[in-house]
């Protein structure tokens, strides 16, 4: 397997086994150069070797390190297994030389495996071999090196015949002069091939050529997706929560959050790349303020911090659109409640509960129809509940008055009524009954009955000390002279009652009945 670490480190991940548990027992590493294996789509796929061949090789034995310094395995052809190099050609043979060949190009294949052959006396070279895991697209290298010492009048030209592969099977292979001489590495490769499980191929030398083909080694690798791994931002903002639980076994767990099964405490999505939308760490220990890279996780639909020992103001969360259940109870939060959380418009469930919160609940939250639990918060108010409750009490006093100021008003009228009927009551009592001005017989004569004679007063005969003198006439036709007050003081009151004494035979103190109820009726 040959892939491209992304940093100075690697994540190793083994499951989905079909029986028992995953194990390991032995993984090996091995560095390459820069220049080795590189491919255009080496950050999204993996080259998975599926055939390393040493051709003219002098035993059954694998080359690899020492004589492979990245200690590659490479297999003999005269490993003699059941479709593994079968359909070789006629004419074909093995060469081998001992001189030095100059490996310096790209995949730097080992000397020893250079330095061995198989030519096609007869023109041509073929082999077939399966290839486990195909069909697929593939990578495709093919080594060569002139380790024949060639007549000034001779060549080796050939051409890949069959796959045909369209720009490489027209292609004149002509190993000396692409190689820029012998013993000297030339190593063509197919960038993106697609083969077949059962892989047949022929190289054929041209007319012009007076030597057969040639071949040292071949490699084939697949191209393996790499798995989507678990989008950047949500890794970020994970790594920062498990550095505040760092001795924690859950803040342990390696690999990629999602890729390929998810850790215990997070839930994925489906989607490429995934998103975490749950974080589940109740009661772990968490200690220090929840970071603010926590507002990278737009995927979050569920956050659960509750029971651990978190400190400080919430951070910033207003990107969490998708969140709807958060469960912060029972923690050393402080600080005010900021107004964002009312605005998350999919949030069901808020449950802040035993923190240390003050300030007043957003309106916001209150008027949504969720779950929000806020008790064990002394410094947090819910000003909005307030103005409701001062609203309730200021609505009910004024009903309350209202209702008080009727029943005073009423009571107004009924002692108005009652005061009326009583003064005529006395009258009635006071009064002998006889005829309008009989001698010795005092009479309860109303306002309206004096208005009615006197046409409201309105024709004046007189003018006294205390006032107007009015003429009237009585409903039984009697005249009458009505005298009334200018002024209603005390001493002037006083003076007035003297006057009528002095001029009435009538018992005084009936006199001064009779216009005590007068006023007090005219009064009213």
């Amino acid at each position: 397997m040959i892939i491209r670490a992304p940093s100075d480190s690697i994540d190793v991940c083994l499951c989905c086994a079909t029986t028992g548990f995953p194990f390991i027992s032995t993984l090996e590493l091995r560095p390459l150069n820069l220049s080795m294996y590189a491919t255009d789509f080496e950050n999204d796929f993996f080259l998975n070797v599926a055939a390393r061949v040493n051709f003219g090789a002098l035993t059954k034995d694998l080359v690899r390190y020492p004589d492979d310094p990245y200690d590659r395995f490479w297999e003999s052809d005269l490993d003699r297994r059941q479709n593994f190099l079968v359909g070789v050609a006629r004419g074909t043979e093995r060469i081998k030389t001992s001189k030095n060949v100059d490996i310096r190009t790209r995949e730097y294949p080992p000397v020893k495996v250079m330095q061995t052959a198989v030519v096609g006396t007869e023109g041509n070279l073929s082999y077939r071999l399966n290839l486990e895991g195909f069909p697929a697209n593939a990578r495709a290298y093919a080594y060569f090196a002139e380790i024949e010492d060639l007549a000034p009048n001779e060549t080796r030209k050939f051409r890949l015949r069959e796959p045909y592969i369209p720009d490489y099977s027209n292609a004149v292979v002509n190993i000396a002069e692409n190689g820029y001489g012998s013993y000297t590495l030339y190593e063509p490769s197919y960038m993106n091939v697609t083969l077949d499980f059962v892989l047949s191929f022929t190289f054929s030398k041209t007319n012009d050529s007076t030597r057969g083909p040639l071949l040292n080694a071949i490699e084939i690798s697949k191209y393996q997706k790499i798995a989507v791994k678990t989008d950047r931002r949500d890794v970020t903002a994970l790594d920062a929560i498990r550095n505040m639980a760092a001795g924690s076994v859950w803040a342990n767990e390696g690999g990629d959050p999602c890729v390929p099964t998810p850790w215990t405490w997070v839930n994925c999505s489906p989607t490429t790349p995934p998103r975490i939308n749950k974080i589940a760490l109740s009661g772990q220990i968490l200690k220090g303020q929840i970071p603010s890279e926590i507002n990278l996780m737009e995927g979050l639909i569920e956050l659960w911090l509750d029971s651990n020992s978190l400190i400080g103001p919430l951070p910033d969360m207003s990107s969490l659109i998708n969140l709807k259940i958060v469960h912060l109870e029972n923690n050393k939060l402080n600080g005010s409640l900021p107004s964002y959380l009312g605005r998350l418009p999919n949030v069901q469930a808020l449950y802040i509960q035993n923190n240390l919160f003050s300030g007043e609940v957003p309106a916001a939250l209150l008027s949504k129809k969720i779950n929000f639990d806020y008790e064990g918060n002394p410094g947090l108010r819910n000003e909005t509940q307030r103005k409701l409750r001062f609203k309730l009490i200021l609505g009910a006093s004024i009903g309350v008055l209202a209702v008080l100021l009727v029943l005073f008003l009423a009571s107004l009228i009924l002692l108005r009524n009652f005061r009326k009927k009583m003064s005529h009551r006395k009258c009635d009592e006071n009064v002998r009954a006889g005829s309008l001005l009989d001698e010795g017989v005092a009479y309860c004569i109303s306002l309206s009955d004096l208005e009615e004679a006197t046409n409201n007063f309105t024709k004046k005969i007189g003018e006294g000390s205390f006032g107007s003198v009015y003429y009237g006439k009585m409903k039984d036709g009697k005249e009458v002279a009505v005298k009334t007050m200018g002024d209603s003081s005390s001493h002037l009151n006083k003076q007035f009652v003297t006057e009528v004494v002095s001029h009435n035979p009538l018992n005084s103190s009936a006199l001064i009945a009779l216009w005590e109820e007068y006023v007090k009726y005219d009064d009213d």
